[in-house]
């Protein structure tokens, strides 16, 4: 593989969080400045809730951008088989890996 090409890893997250952030964020301020009455009833706050969701969901496509970006630690001398960083260190590891291989398998 080749070097590090900046957002090269995970682009469908990483669109997934924008386009959820500006849904999100365009919901919030509409429902925040907007006068939006329809037969004396006030539907602001619909739009105040869904905005705050979708940037609750966005969150997630930010934490799975991030961690498909991670590009694994070094074992140090202090991490030994058998300790549990050494066990969660693999992990990830491995998870990446297989993040990696099925993008460029597909």
């Amino acid at each position: 593989m080749g070097g590090y090409t900046g957002l090269s890893h995970c682009k469908l997250a990483l669109a997934f969080a924008v386009f959820m952030d500006v849904v999100g964020g365009a919901a919030l301020l509409v429902g925040v400045f907007a006068n939006l009455k329809i037969q004396d009833r006030d539907f602001g706050d619909v739009l105040v809730y869904s905005g705050a969701l979708f940037l609750l969901v966005s969150l997630a496509g930010w934490v799975l951008w991030y961690s498909g970006n991670i590009e694994g630690l070094s074992l140090g001398d202090d991490k030994k088989q058998g300790h549990i960083s050494y066990a969660v260190d693999r992990i990830a590891r491995t998870l990446s890996r297989k993040i990696r291989s099925h993008r460029y398998h597909s």
